[in-house]
């Protein structure tokens, strides 16, 4: 499975909109997928979400950092960069983050769920939200 595990961070890290028609290839059909903002079911679906991202987001890219594998079971960690399309002018965000995958016997990703704190990653870069959370977390901080 290191082989598997390997091709799909790779594919992460050169995805692509044009590639997201191409995640068949570490997929499969009746996979599941998961993260702060989505959960669904099927290869359609999750490519819904990968173009949705290339629709709101300039240049987003993941940067695998770290792989663990147990058998079928692997966990990658992640910075996912990106800049806001909405928002001039364009300053690049970080985001770190995780994604637990569990592989079928060909190697395909049949469970995909994604760990990232949005309040972190996302709200706080977000112009007027961000100003609230940063204030929101220094009041609640002890």
């Amino acid at each position: 499975m290191n082989n598997a595990v390997e091709t799909i961070a790779q594919f992460f890290q050169t995805l692509s909109p044009q590639r997201v028609e191409q995640l068949a290839a570490i997929y499969a059909d009746d996979a599941s997928f998961r993260d702060p903002f989505n959960q669904v079911r099927g290869l359609s679906e999750i490519q819904r979400i990968f173009r949705h991202m290339y629709v709101n987001l300039v240049s987003p890219r993941f940067i695998i950092t770290d792989r663990i594998v147990d058998g079928q079971k692997c966990f990658l960690t992640w910075e996912f960069r990106f800049s806001f399309r909405r928002f001039q002018p364009a300053v690049e965000h970080c985001v770190l983050g995780g994604s637990h995958l569990l592989l079928d016997q060909q190697g395909r990703i049949t469970m995909h769920c994604d760990y990232w704190d949005a309040a972190e990653g996302l709200y706080e870069k977000l112009p007027v939200v961000g100003v609230l959370m940063r204030w929101l977390k220094r009041r609640t901080s002890t």
